[in-house]
């Protein structure tokens, strides 16, 4: 075995690990917090009957309810992220668990909250609004409340509902188990002849290898071991299906896609107008698989040759430090305030940079609104980690200024318009790296790695947001999520999206058991959303120059404080319409074209 092996997280320098003692200095703290928020949700029932008397108590209880969600949210981040460090450490493990129990109990004793409120007439509580002054903050927040009111049990239902909620969540916790801390993917022999474990983090890497050997053996190990559980995996999602299923008839929605898109307000259409655009564009799809067939010259092109670049993979090893750099010159047309707040952050220890044993996979941004904006990477230091750096910082980013600038009551974001700031980076980045390359292999390789990301982003995850849409109206109509029909139903799909240029191998039919985000309902269709959009936003923001920067950056600090299609009009863009998308699949297009008469 080779020193490409990973390290023990004590291993790793502290300097590329984030800093999130700043969190809890002293963590006996921790659980004091904990103990606290519980005794004080408990506490909460003295509103419980008086809530809309007045709308001095109804601020009180608001002021009091923020306040208390605020501390336990402090909490949960910390012992989520703490556990993420090394997912074997039995402490955090506990802590995490500790959390979710408490997130239920102090639901249960709050759950009279929305009930009440609701059953007062709607006119008492807008002249409530108008009455007091310290309620215009929550102004939206109870409107939209209001907006709901229909789909709101009574007292005593969501107070079960609130108590059911550590159980609902029990398969995202098992399936996150599995992935990050029980499953073995073996080892493979990599282009150098060392022998490496194959692990969530530098699996990509090795699919992108032009040693064709290293990426069939890569890509059997991998979906070997999802194989291996294919009937317990396929019952541990047919169950999140079911709750979702469930959650969404109690609450009289007529489906769980309804019931997904009504927090946010989006019209059911964003869903299906979004698939039926991208299978509009999908013989520019194939056309792309045969522009790749025939430039890696095989006479079979399979999912192992999906992800290979076309051009020879540049084979210069980024340092973290200058990946940073890099990042910087890309994300220049933001402003200087944005690019000294991003370096600011990294210094301050807002990243953890490297895998380690028992790190959960993958990358993301997370935090509490008292928290940095961390973000969790497993940097192998490649071109395409580079990219999801700048995605991640324009998640934190998007933090820090909401976090600035909105009251906790609107501190966070909705997931459809967050993907928008992390795409809005990364589009950023290839236009300045295209812009400035002179070499032509090197402008061939990164034609092909945008035309990647397209389709990665904006078809895959459509890809993957019709497989869910059929899994939910399967349940939802009576029928059985079997192992059989999750593998070909996901085989169906994926030789829908690709086309005929790309032959069955027998392993992708397995792809959705290792999707984490399918546990998250309707979750990913707004990656392909928030790619459109971010498309748009950043082509203004190059055109236009200040007035476009300006305007993002004012999207940037809205928080949750309106719904994200009126939010994203603040930016210059109407996800209301077809037109983002349209516009995307055309830009997609014209990509092929070029990459077909360069290579």
């Amino acid at each position: 075995m080779s020193d490409k092996n990973l390290k023990q997280r004590n291993q790793i320098p502290d300097k590329y690990k984030w800093n999130i003692k700043a969190m809890y200095p002293d963590e006996s703290q921790w659980d004091k917090d904990l103990e606290d928020c519980v005794r004080r949700a408990g506490e909460f029932s003295k509103y419980s009957g008086k809530l809309t008397e007045s709308a001095k108590k109804l601020l009180e209880a608001l002021k009091e309810r923020d306040s208390i969600w605020q501390k336990l949210e402090h909490a949960i981040v910390y012992a989520a992220m703490k556990k993420d460090e090394d997912n074997r450490v039995d402490k955090y493990q506990a802590m995490d668990n500790k959390c979710t129990s408490a997130v239920a109990k102090a639901a249960a004793a709050m759950s009279f909250f929305t009930p009440e409120l609701l059953s007062a007439p709607e006119s008492v509580i807008l002249d409530y609004i108008e009455q007091e002054s310290g309620l215009k903050q929550y102004e939206f927040m109870l409107k939209d409340a209001l907006r709901e009111k229909n789909h709101v049990l009574s007292s005593a239902e969501e107070n079960l509902m609130a108590q059911m909620s550590e159980v609902l969540g029990a398969t995202n916790d098992v399936f996150k188990m599995l992935n990050n801390a029980d499953l073995n993917f073996g080892t493979i022999t990599d282009e150098d002849g060392d022998e490496v474990r194959l692990t969530h983090g530098n699996y990509i890497t090795f699919m992108e290898s032009h040693d064709r050997n290293v990426r069939k053996k890569a890509f059997t190990g991998m979906y070997e071991a999802y194989k291996a559980l294919n009937n317990t995996l396929a019952t541990n999602y047919s169950y999140n299906v079911k709750t979702d299923a469930v959650s969404a008839r109690i609450r009289k929605y007529p489906s769980s896609l309804e019931a997904a898109l009504s927090g946010g307000n989006i019209p059911i259409e964003v869903y299906r107008n979004l698939i039926e655009e991208v299978h509009s564009c999908l013989p520019e799809m194939y056309r792309y698989m045969d522009i790749r067939k025939k430039t890696l010259g095989l006479d079979k092109l399979r999912m192992y040759d999906i992800y290979v670049p076309l051009v020879e993979t540049p084979k210069n090893h980024i340092p973290f430090e200058k990946a940073v750099d890099i990042m910087a010159e890309g994300l220049a047309p933001l402003g200087d305030e944005y690019i000294a707040q991003v370096r600011k952050g990294i210094a301050e220890g807002w990243i953890d940079v490297y895998e380690n044993e028992g790190k959960t996979s993958g990358a993301y941004s997370f935090g509490s609104y008292d928290s940095m904006p961390y973000i969790l990477l497993n940097y192998t230091s490649t071109l395409k980690d580079v990219f999801t750096i700048v995605h991640e910082m324009g998640h934190s980013m998007h933090s820090y200024y909401t976090r600035k600038n909105q009251p906790y009551t609107y501190g966070d974001h909705s997931i459809f318009t967050a993907e928008v700031a992390s795409t809005v980076n990364e589009s950023l980045l290839i236009k300045h790296l295209l812009s400035v390359e002179k070499d032509q292999a090197m402008r061939k390789y990164l034609l092909n790695y945008y035309i990647e990301e397209f389709r990665t982003t904006l078809f895959r995850q459509t890809m993957f947001a019709e497989f869910e849409l059929l899994a939910h109206e399967e349940t939802e109509k009576g029928g059985v999520l079997t192992a059989a029909w999750l593998n070909e139903t996901y085989d169906r799909l994926n030789a829908l999206y690709f086309g005929p240029a790309v032959e069955d191998d027998g392993y992708i039919r397995y792809e959705w058991s290792r999707i984490p985000h399918f546990y998250r309902g309707f979750y990913v269709y707004q990656y392909a959303t928030g790619y459109s959009a971010a498309s748009a936003i950043s082509s203004k923001i190059l055109s236009e120059g200040k007035p476009a920067r300006d305007a993002y950056i004012e999207f940037l600090k809205s928080g949750s404080s309106d719904y994200p299609v009126e939010l994203l009009k603040i930016a210059g863009v109407d996800m209301a319409s077809r037109q983002p998308v349209k516009m995307a699949m055309e830009t997609f297009k014209n990509l092929v074209d070029e990459l077909g008469k360069i290579l």
